[in-house]
């Protein structure tokens, strides 16, 4: 007589409460789960039959798919609290971004992660979605953790602390996904970082480099109603329809925050089987606003929950995070029942693997998925009592009542991370240390720049970067005659022109390396030479050049901000060592040569006094490969204003009015 011998399996886990999280919410009281390997062998009455190396009796336990953080900057726990309660301009250009270009290093942010992944398994996620800098020390950083993750490589128009300039973020991004596609933890992906911080261009290379290795794309959508505005303003449409139209969603998207969408971009993003991230806390702190996640639930759309970076949070805490984007959504809507704690918990689970197109993998315990799960402790006085009558009620006690610390035991990937509390893949210890020596150097670094110009301009007048690179050349020319024949000739076209009197006051300081800051006072004219309005803004400009393409060189970021205040204050609120004065007369035209657009100011100084006129060509560009062919381009333009790059001056205006 043949004996039938029990399947078997590596971890039994019993006599526990099982949120399956499945599509139809399933749950197992009293029931078991099976684990072989690196998967999830069986779930409820089939896996008691299972024989296993290791029965582990729940006691009663809830045992649910481990959370999913959907969108965060993981190494960014090492800015936890650098500078809060700020503008988000104050706080992304006055810290976030000096801090970054000083520190972010492969090992800064293997030593980030490595905190983000600690304080993660302890509040229960087993998988997150990442977009930061050196993305492949975070995910040999995760990997070693023993976590899942979506790791995306930023891309921008920006240098960054990882790449010079965006050809270099998109080889590092294809680099990095050819070496770890197929990876067991780590799904690579491409991170165009925002739709305003990437180009046309950016955003089809990204979408396309996705497409070919059929990976995710993470980015940032409609974040703030000032990109909103910004981008109806610039494109005449709102950002998901812009995207759509540059090709974005031929990839796999994964959308972080969508605070700012209607209906219609909501149903887009549905058709387009786009995933979002739903980033509550980060949202309200620095004032964004509160994504309609009701609604796009309603709508269909895959929305995952998001703690974002700690450095705008402060935590990684999934268990906080869901709990309010349950009551923000009853309390902006007004009504109690939308979203309820059964659905958050969705959201913190299934739903964010969806969003990050990993349901295949994880978000729900069900045969055939990974062995992605933790085992939650109820009976802490914090959760008692608890009601059996609602079948419903667990889900509510978790969401409204549970704590990131009822988390006893975490396993991912079939893998034990914690035990009773205890990290079995992380050095708390070590790293708590290791993060305050990073907090004193920080510390040091930002006390040394109390007085740098940048950041008391974004403290006084909220600095923005308006432009990473601008490709420009000045030259004399004989007359203004030359420069106008050609301006009302059929070799170019003119898309607007403009005409002005400047009135340009630069400062500098006793550091070469703070730059130029320039007031300018601008008033328009008429076609009569009558002033008709006026305005002022204050701008910092490097004193140094990136490259030079003959003649025509490339010149640093700029930043700018709105000058609310006279020039007698920015002069004793800055305190320059050294004031000059420009006065000119400016026409200035937007037009398009050989298929690219170039501003052309044609110039008359009346201070310093100079004989003859200046033409000045300048165009906006991203790369070194687009500066090079504008600069080109350039040069022909010059030929055709009557002149030549002998005749082009290498200083700028405030240098003849200082005699240099």
């Amino acid at each position: 007589m043949m004996v039938l011998m029990p399947p078997r399996c590596d971890t039994l886990l019993i006599n526990a409460t099982l949120l399956t999280l499945d599509r139809s919410f399933t749950i197992h009281r009293s029931g078991a789960v099976a684990i072989a390997g690196d998967s999830i062998a069986a779930v409820g009455p089939g896996a008691e039959t299972y024989a296993a190396a290791d029965t582990i009796d729940c006691g009663g336990r809830v045992v649910m798919p481990g959370l999913v953080n959907a969108h965060t900057h993981v190494p960014m726990t090492l800015l936890r609290g650098l500078a809060d309660d700020l503008r988000l301009d104050v706080w992304l250009m006055g810290y976030m971004m000096p801090v970054e270009r000083e520190f972010v290093s492969p090992d800064f942010v293997r030593l980030g992660t490595r905190l983000g992944c600690a304080e993660m398994i302890r509040s229960g996620v087993t998988c997150f979605a990442d977009m930061y800098y050196f993305e492949e020390a975070i995910a040999e950083a995760t990997a070693e953790a023993g976590m899942r993750a979506l790791c995306g490589q930023t891309v921008l128009r920006f240098p960054t602390p990882d790449a010079t300039s965006y050809e270099d973020s998109l080889a590092r991004a294809r680099d990095f996904i050819e070496r770890w596609r197929g990876h067991p933890l780590v799904v690579p992906a491409p991170a165009p970082h925002a739709p305003y911080t990437c180009t046309p261009d950016i955003l089809r290379s990204c979408a396309e480099l996705a497409a070919e290795f059929d990976v995710p794309l993470h980015i940032h959508l409609s974040e703030t109603a000032l990109e909103v505005e910004a981008s109806r303003r610039v494109h005449g449409m709102p950002v998901v329809p812009w995207v759509k139209k540059q090709g974005l969603f031929g990839a796999k998207v994964l959308a972080a925050h969508c605070v700012h969408v209607d209906d219609g971009e909501i149903r887009a993003l549905k058709n387009f089987d786009a995933g979002v991230a739903h980033n509550p806390t980060s949202n309200l702190k620095l004032g964004a606003g509160v994504a309609p996640v009701a609604r796009m639930l309603e709508l269909g759309l895959s929305v995952g929950i998001g703690t974002d970076g700690a450095a705008s949070n402060n935590d990684l805490d999934m268990f906080e995070e869901m709990r309010l984007a349950a009551l923000l959504a009853k309390g902006i809507g007004g009504d109690p029942t939308a979203l309820p704690a059964r659905d958050a918990l969705a959201m913190a689970t299934r739903l964010g693997a969806a969003a990050m197109h990993m349901e295949h993998l994880t978000g729900s315990l069900e045969a055939g998925k990974r062995a992605d799960l933790i085992v939650v402790d109820l009976s802490p006085v914090h959760n008692v009592p608890a009601f059996a009558r609602d079948p419903n009620a667990v889900y509510a006690q978790i969401v409204y009542a549970a704590k990131s610390t009822d988390v006893v035991d975490v396993m991912c990937n079939g893998r034990w991370l914690m035990r009773d509390r205890a990290l079995l893949t992380l050095d708390e210890a070590a790293l708590r240390a290791a993060a305050r020596g990073e907090a004193a150097r920080i510390d040091t670094f930002l006390s040394s720049r109390e007085v740098n110009v940048l950041q008391k301009l974004v403290a006084v007048g909220g600095a923005v970067e308006q432009e990473s690179f601008e490709v420009q050349v000045k030259a004399r020319v004989p007359s203004e005659s030359q420069v106008l024949s050609v301006i009302k000739s059929k070799q170019l076209t003119v898309v607007r022109s403009s005409h002005y009197h400047q009135f340009d006051t630069y400062w500098s300081f006793e550091d070469p390396d703070q730059g130029w800051l320039r007031y300018r006072e601008d008033e328009f004219l008429d076609a009569v030479g009558e002033a008709t309005s006026a305005r002022t803004r204050l701008t910092l400009t490097g004193r140094t050049r990136e490259e030079a393409f003959g003649a025509v060189f490339l010149s640093r970021s700029r930043w700018f901000a709105p000058a609310t205040h006279s020039a007698r204050f920015y002069r004793e609120y800055f305190r320059p060592a050294a004031e000059h004065v420009v006065e000119k007369d400016r026409r200035r035209w937007l037009v398009a040569y050989r298929g690219v657009e170039f501003y052309v100011h044609l110039d008359r100084l009346t201070n310093p006094a100079s004989d003859g006129y200046f033409v000045e060509v300048k165009s906006r560009t991203w790369s070194r490969r687009d500066a090079q062919d504008k600069a080109a381009v350039i040069s022909e333009l010059l030929a055709l204003f009557g002149t030549s790059p002998d005749d082009t001056i290498s200083d700028g205006y405030v240098e003849l009015a200082a005699g240099r």
